[in-house]
């Protein structure tokens, strides 16, 4: 049997840094196979996710590879929605042009909203 609730639209909420843990990767990777299987993918970033788009990202501890190189792939997976939380800037001194990429900063009130438009919500 069929799941229609599986169609449509993914959200992938990314809320770890580029460094210290596999998490913020797994979810990069997640959406990017999300993609290729013809899923129409949307990229939240809150919490210390907000830095992953930090541009000029150096290697971390033990030459830990930064996501800079997977996240300058998203256009090719026609991954264009990415949406981050304004307040997890905010907290962090950031504004969107410290980011690398164009997002859509969402005031809080509008993070329910964002999660309720997606039938599928994949959490890292």
């Amino acid at each position: 049997m069929h799941d229609e609730s599986l169609n449509g639209e993914v959200l992938v909420i990314l809320r770890h840094a580029p460094h210290g843990s596999s998490w913020l990767r797994e979810g990069l990777d997640a959406a990017l196979v999300a993609a290729a299987f013809g899923r129409r993918v949307t990229l939240l970033f809150v919490g210390e996710g907000v830095t992953a788009l930090v541009a000029g990202q150096a290697a971390g501890a033990l030459g830990q590879k930064g996501t800079q190189p997977t996240l300058e792939m998203l256009a090719m997976y026609d991954i264009d929605t990415l949406l981050v939380d304004q307040q997890a800037l905010d907290e962090r001194g950031l504004t969107t042009n410290d980011l690398l990429l164009p997002v859509t900063p969402l005031a809080p009130g509008k993070l329910a909203a964002a999660l309720a438009a997606h039938p599928l919500v994949l959490n890292f």
